[in-house]
Protein backbone atom coordinates (compact mmCIF):
# COMPACT_ATOMS: atom_id res chain seq x y z
CA UNK A 1 0.00 0.00 0.00
CA UNK A 2 1.34 3.21 -1.04
CA UNK A 3 1.83 6.25 1.72
CA UNK A 4 -0.22 9.29 0.99
CA UNK A 5 2.02 12.31 2.06
CA UNK A 6 0.07 15.52 3.00
CA UNK A 7 1.23 18.49 4.29
CA UNK A 8 0.08 21.26 6.36
CA UNK A 9 1.01 24.17 8.30
CA UNK A 10 1.71 25.15 12.36
CA UNK A 11 -1.38 27.89 12.10
CA UNK A 12 -4.59 27.50 13.89
CA UNK A 13 -6.32 28.70 11.04
CA UNK A 14 -5.33 25.96 8.45
CA UNK A 15 -7.68 23.40 10.58
CA UNK A 16 -9.35 21.18 8.15
CA UNK A 17 -6.80 19.04 8.25
CA UNK A 18 -7.49 18.43 12.03
CA UNK A 19 -11.15 17.79 11.11
CA UNK A 20 -9.59 15.52 8.59
CA UNK A 21 -8.12 13.44 10.48
CA UNK A 22 -10.83 12.43 12.41
CA UNK A 23 -12.83 11.98 9.55
CA UNK A 24 -12.17 8.44 8.34
CA UNK A 25 -9.83 9.58 5.60
CA UNK A 26 -7.56 6.97 5.74
CA UNK A 27 -9.94 4.40 5.55
CA UNK A 28 -11.96 5.61 2.47
CA UNK A 29 -9.06 5.92 0.49
CA UNK A 30 -7.43 2.95 1.52
CA UNK A 31 -3.67 4.25 2.02
CA UNK A 32 -2.15 5.12 4.44
CA UNK A 33 -1.38 8.75 5.30
CA UNK A 34 1.89 10.31 6.08
CA UNK A 35 1.06 13.60 7.82
CA UNK A 36 4.07 16.08 7.42
CA UNK A 37 4.06 19.66 9.66
CA UNK A 38 5.75 22.99 7.92
CA UNK A 39 6.54 26.04 8.89
CA UNK A 40 5.66 28.03 5.81
CA UNK A 41 4.22 27.11 2.19
CA UNK A 42 7.79 28.20 0.57
CA UNK A 43 8.92 24.70 3.13
CA UNK A 44 6.00 22.45 1.73
CA UNK A 45 6.70 23.83 -2.52
CA UNK A 46 10.46 22.63 -1.75
CA UNK A 47 9.02 19.38 -0.65
CA UNK A 48 6.44 18.78 -3.49
CA UNK A 49 9.88 19.98 -5.81
CA UNK A 50 11.63 17.47 -4.16
CA UNK A 51 8.70 14.88 -4.32
CA UNK A 52 8.27 14.43 -1.12
CA UNK A 53 4.88 15.74 -0.78
CA UNK A 54 1.47 14.58 -2.90
CA UNK A 55 -1.21 16.92 -0.84
CA UNK A 56 -0.27 20.33 0.81
CA UNK A 57 -2.59 23.07 2.01
CA UNK A 58 -1.05 26.17 1.54
CA UNK A 59 -1.18 29.71 0.58
CA UNK A 60 -1.72 30.33 -2.99
CA UNK A 61 1.30 32.87 -3.82
CA UNK A 62 3.91 30.78 -2.54
CA UNK A 63 2.49 28.36 -4.72
CA UNK A 64 2.49 30.09 -7.67
CA UNK A 65 5.83 31.39 -7.26
CA UNK A 66 6.69 27.49 -7.08
CA UNK A 67 4.48 27.02 -10.52
CA UNK A 68 6.47 29.71 -11.78
CA UNK A 69 9.51 27.68 -11.11
CA UNK A 70 8.50 24.27 -12.95
CA UNK A 71 7.37 22.57 -9.74
CA UNK A 72 4.50 20.31 -10.76
CA UNK A 73 1.40 21.45 -9.03
CA UNK A 74 -2.24 22.37 -9.14
CA UNK A 75 -4.77 24.08 -7.11
CA UNK A 76 -7.92 21.83 -7.02
CA UNK A 77 -10.07 23.17 -4.22
CA UNK A 78 -10.25 26.61 -2.13
CA UNK A 79 -9.72 26.30 1.55
CA UNK A 80 -10.38 29.79 3.07
CA UNK A 81 -10.12 33.02 2.41
CA UNK A 82 -8.79 36.40 4.07
CA UNK A 83 -6.82 34.85 6.38
CA UNK A 84 -4.08 38.13 7.41
CA UNK A 85 -3.97 40.48 9.95
CA UNK A 86 -1.59 42.95 11.29
CA UNK A 87 -1.09 43.12 14.68
CA UNK A 88 0.69 45.73 17.04
CA UNK A 89 0.96 46.91 20.76
CA UNK A 90 -1.85 48.78 22.46
CA UNK A 91 0.06 52.50 21.62
CA UNK A 92 -0.46 51.76 17.91
CA UNK A 93 -3.73 52.64 16.49
CA UNK A 94 -5.82 50.59 14.67
CA UNK A 95 -7.56 51.19 11.13
CA UNK A 96 -10.84 52.46 12.36
CA UNK A 97 -9.13 54.63 14.74
CA UNK A 98 -7.94 56.09 11.79
CA UNK A 99 -10.63 57.18 9.78
CA UNK A 100 -10.05 54.08 7.45
CA UNK A 101 -6.64 55.18 6.17
CA UNK A 102 -4.65 51.63 5.33
CA UNK A 103 -1.66 54.77 4.78
CA UNK A 104 -1.64 56.08 8.45
CA UNK A 105 -1.88 52.79 9.54
CA UNK A 106 1.20 51.77 7.86
CA UNK A 107 2.79 54.92 8.67
CA UNK A 108 3.15 54.88 12.14
CA UNK A 109 5.97 51.99 11.55
CA UNK A 110 8.12 54.20 9.54
CA UNK A 111 12.05 53.62 10.86
CA UNK A 112 10.73 49.92 12.95
CA UNK A 113 10.34 46.97 11.94
CA UNK A 114 6.71 44.60 11.25
CA UNK A 115 7.49 40.74 11.77
CA UNK A 116 6.21 38.28 9.11
CA UNK A 117 6.34 34.66 7.88
CA UNK A 118 9.07 33.46 5.55
CA UNK A 119 9.60 35.69 1.90
CA UNK A 120 6.89 34.00 -0.81
CA UNK A 121 4.28 33.68 2.17
CA UNK A 122 1.00 35.15 1.43
CA UNK A 123 1.34 37.36 4.37
CA UNK A 124 5.08 38.36 3.30
CA UNK A 125 3.70 39.44 -0.43
CA UNK A 126 0.29 41.51 0.96
CA UNK A 127 2.68 43.13 3.14
CA UNK A 128 5.11 44.35 0.74
CA UNK A 129 2.19 44.82 -1.84
CA UNK A 130 0.67 47.69 0.52
CA UNK A 131 4.10 49.04 1.36
CA UNK A 132 5.31 49.51 -1.90
CA UNK A 133 2.02 51.33 -2.90
CA UNK A 134 2.25 53.65 -0.10
CA UNK A 135 5.82 54.59 -0.98
CA UNK A 136 7.14 52.77 2.67
CA UNK A 137 9.57 50.15 1.19
CA UNK A 138 12.43 51.88 2.00
CA UNK A 139 11.32 53.44 5.37
CA UNK A 140 9.93 50.17 7.02
CA UNK A 141 12.23 47.18 7.55
CA UNK A 142 10.07 43.93 6.96
CA UNK A 143 12.08 41.17 9.04
CA UNK A 144 10.92 37.89 7.96
CA UNK A 145 10.64 34.58 10.34
CA UNK A 146 10.74 31.30 9.72
CA UNK A 147 8.04 30.30 12.67
CA UNK A 148 5.29 32.65 13.17
CA UNK A 149 5.26 32.29 16.57
CA UNK A 150 8.25 33.81 16.78
CA UNK A 151 6.80 36.97 15.57
CA UNK A 152 5.09 37.52 18.72
CA UNK A 153 7.45 36.84 21.11
CA UNK A 154 9.71 39.40 19.57
CA UNK A 155 7.02 41.69 19.76
CA UNK A 156 6.84 41.26 23.46
CA UNK A 157 10.79 41.64 23.82
CA UNK A 158 10.32 44.94 21.38
CA UNK A 159 12.33 44.15 18.85
CA UNK A 160 9.96 44.86 16.21
CA UNK A 161 7.01 47.27 15.95
CA UNK A 162 4.71 44.60 14.71
CA UNK A 163 3.06 41.63 12.81
CA UNK A 164 1.52 40.40 9.89
CA UNK A 165 0.61 36.77 9.79
CA UNK A 166 -2.67 34.55 10.66
CA UNK A 167 -5.01 35.09 12.80
CA UNK A 168 -3.37 32.69 15.47
CA UNK A 169 -0.56 34.58 15.43
CA UNK A 170 -3.24 37.28 17.00
CA UNK A 171 -4.20 35.28 19.14
CA UNK A 172 -1.14 33.69 20.37
CA UNK A 173 0.38 37.33 21.24
CA UNK A 174 -2.52 38.48 22.64
CA UNK A 175 -1.17 35.87 25.55
CA UNK A 176 2.07 37.70 25.64
CA UNK A 177 1.18 40.94 25.85
CA UNK A 178 -1.00 43.89 25.38
CA UNK A 179 -1.92 43.67 21.70
CA UNK A 180 -4.54 43.72 19.25
CA UNK A 181 -5.47 43.88 15.73
CA UNK A 182 -4.74 47.09 13.96
CA UNK A 183 -5.41 45.60 10.18
CA UNK A 184 -8.41 43.14 9.98
CA UNK A 185 -8.87 40.56 7.27
CA UNK A 186 -11.15 42.70 5.02
CA UNK A 187 -8.74 45.53 5.03
CA UNK A 188 -6.02 43.52 3.78
CA UNK A 189 -6.70 42.38 -0.37
CA UNK A 190 -10.44 41.21 -0.41
CA UNK A 191 -11.11 38.21 -1.38
CA UNK A 192 -7.40 36.91 -0.58
CA UNK A 193 -7.06 33.07 -1.00
CA UNK A 194 -5.20 32.57 2.31
CA UNK A 195 -4.83 28.80 1.24
CA UNK A 196 -6.27 26.28 -1.12
CA UNK A 197 -5.43 22.65 -1.06
CA UNK A 198 -3.10 21.31 -3.84
CA UNK A 199 -1.85 18.24 -5.67
CA UNK A 200 1.18 17.13 -7.22
CA UNK A 201 0.06 16.80 -10.83
CA UNK A 202 1.37 13.04 -10.97
CA UNK A 203 -1.45 12.23 -8.58
CA UNK A 204 -4.11 14.22 -10.38
CA UNK A 205 -3.41 12.15 -13.70
CA UNK A 206 -3.22 8.55 -11.60
CA UNK A 207 -5.48 8.90 -9.18
CA UNK A 208 -8.54 11.21 -10.19
CA UNK A 209 -10.58 9.03 -8.00
CA UNK A 210 -8.51 9.75 -4.97
CA UNK A 211 -8.79 13.65 -5.47
CA UNK A 212 -13.03 13.15 -5.44
CA UNK A 213 -12.57 10.71 -2.36
CA UNK A 214 -10.36 13.62 -0.68
CA UNK A 215 -12.64 16.29 -1.54
CA UNK A 216 -15.58 15.36 0.05
CA UNK A 217 -13.55 14.89 3.28
CA UNK A 218 -12.33 18.20 2.99
CA UNK A 219 -16.14 19.36 2.26
CA UNK A 220 -17.55 18.09 5.73
CA UNK A 221 -14.32 19.67 7.25
CA UNK A 222 -15.14 23.08 6.06
CA UNK A 223 -19.04 22.99 6.97
CA UNK A 224 -18.70 22.09 10.49
CA UNK A 225 -16.01 24.94 10.60
CA UNK A 226 -18.56 26.87 9.35
CA UNK A 227 -21.71 25.95 10.87
CA UNK A 228 -20.21 24.37 13.81
CA UNK A 229 -17.44 26.31 15.17
CA UNK A 230 -17.49 25.36 18.77
CA UNK A 231 -17.30 21.73 17.93
CA UNK A 232 -14.80 22.18 15.61
CA UNK A 233 -12.80 24.34 18.01
CA UNK A 234 -13.06 21.14 20.77
CA UNK A 235 -11.82 18.75 18.00
CA UNK A 236 -8.96 20.96 17.09
CA UNK A 237 -8.00 21.66 20.62
CA UNK A 238 -8.08 18.18 21.52
CA UNK A 239 -5.31 17.45 18.51
CA UNK A 240 -3.46 20.25 19.82
CA UNK A 241 -3.45 19.49 23.85
CA UNK A 242 -1.47 22.74 24.56
CA UNK A 243 -4.48 25.21 23.81
CA UNK A 244 -8.12 25.00 24.95
CA UNK A 245 -11.38 25.77 22.99
CA UNK A 246 -11.80 29.14 23.92
CA UNK A 247 -8.59 29.64 22.44
CA UNK A 248 -9.36 28.22 18.97
CA UNK A 249 -12.69 29.23 18.99
CA UNK A 250 -10.81 32.62 19.19
CA UNK A 251 -8.97 32.33 15.92
CA UNK A 252 -11.82 31.00 13.94
CA UNK A 253 -13.93 33.76 14.72
CA UNK A 254 -11.22 36.21 13.85
CA UNK A 255 -11.37 35.41 9.58
CA UNK A 256 -14.20 32.46 9.48
CA UNK A 257 -14.49 32.41 5.64
CA UNK A 258 -14.24 28.65 5.17
CA UNK A 259 -14.92 26.62 2.01
CA UNK A 260 -13.92 24.60 -0.70
CA UNK A 261 -15.26 26.17 -3.83
CA UNK A 262 -13.11 27.41 -6.56
CA UNK A 263 -15.34 30.74 -6.93
CA UNK A 264 -14.92 33.43 -9.53
CA UNK A 265 -14.08 35.75 -6.78
CA UNK A 266 -11.00 33.23 -5.38
CA UNK A 267 -10.07 32.87 -8.94
CA UNK A 268 -9.86 36.41 -9.56
CA UNK A 269 -8.05 37.20 -6.04
CA UNK A 270 -5.65 34.82 -7.39
CA UNK A 271 -4.98 35.90 -10.90
CA UNK A 272 -4.54 39.41 -9.09
CA UNK A 273 -1.41 38.52 -7.18
CA UNK A 274 0.08 37.69 -10.78
CA UNK A 275 1.08 41.09 -10.93
CA UNK A 276 1.48 41.89 -7.71
CA UNK A 277 4.23 39.25 -7.85
CA UNK A 278 6.03 40.01 -11.15
CA UNK A 279 5.95 43.86 -9.64
CA UNK A 280 7.61 42.71 -6.46
CA UNK A 281 9.85 40.69 -8.66
CA UNK A 282 9.07 37.18 -6.98
CA UNK A 283 7.70 35.70 -10.13
CA UNK A 284 8.71 35.88 -13.77
CA UNK A 285 5.97 34.57 -15.83
CA UNK A 286 2.60 35.70 -16.64
CA UNK A 287 1.04 32.68 -15.48
CA UNK A 288 -2.28 31.60 -16.91
CA UNK A 289 -5.33 30.10 -14.54
CA UNK A 290 -4.96 26.44 -16.10
CA UNK A 291 -1.19 27.04 -14.88
CA UNK A 292 -2.73 27.27 -11.10
CA UNK A 293 -6.07 25.72 -11.24
CA UNK A 294 -7.87 22.33 -12.23
CA UNK A 295 -11.49 22.88 -11.27
CA UNK A 296 -13.12 19.91 -12.80
CA UNK A 297 -12.97 17.88 -9.54
CA UNK A 298 -14.27 20.46 -7.06
CA UNK A 299 -17.27 21.30 -9.39
CA UNK A 300 -18.16 17.78 -8.60
CA UNK A 301 -18.10 17.95 -5.37
CA UNK A 302 -19.33 21.33 -4.67
CA UNK A 303 -21.27 22.58 -7.38
CA UNK A 304 -23.83 24.72 -5.05
CA UNK A 305 -23.00 28.49 -4.49
CA UNK A 306 -19.57 29.21 -2.57
CA UNK A 307 -19.72 30.02 1.41
CA UNK A 308 -16.86 32.17 1.58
Amino acid sequence: MDILKIGHLSSLYHTNFILMKDDNLQNDIEQRIKWSLFGTGPEMVQAFRKNKLDIGYMGLPPAVIGIDKGVAIKCIAGGHIEGTVMIAGMQYKSISQLNHDMSKVLSQFKGGTIGVPSKGSIHDVILNYYLKEYNLLDKVEVKNYGQAEFIAVDLKEGFIEGGVGTPSLAVFASTLLDSHVILEPKYLLKNNPSYGIFFHCSLIEKQPNLVIKFLYHHKRASYLLRNSPSVAAEKIAKTFGIIDRNYAEAVLKISPKYCIALSNDYINATMSFIRILKDLGYIERDLAIMDIFSTEFVQKVHPEAEHY
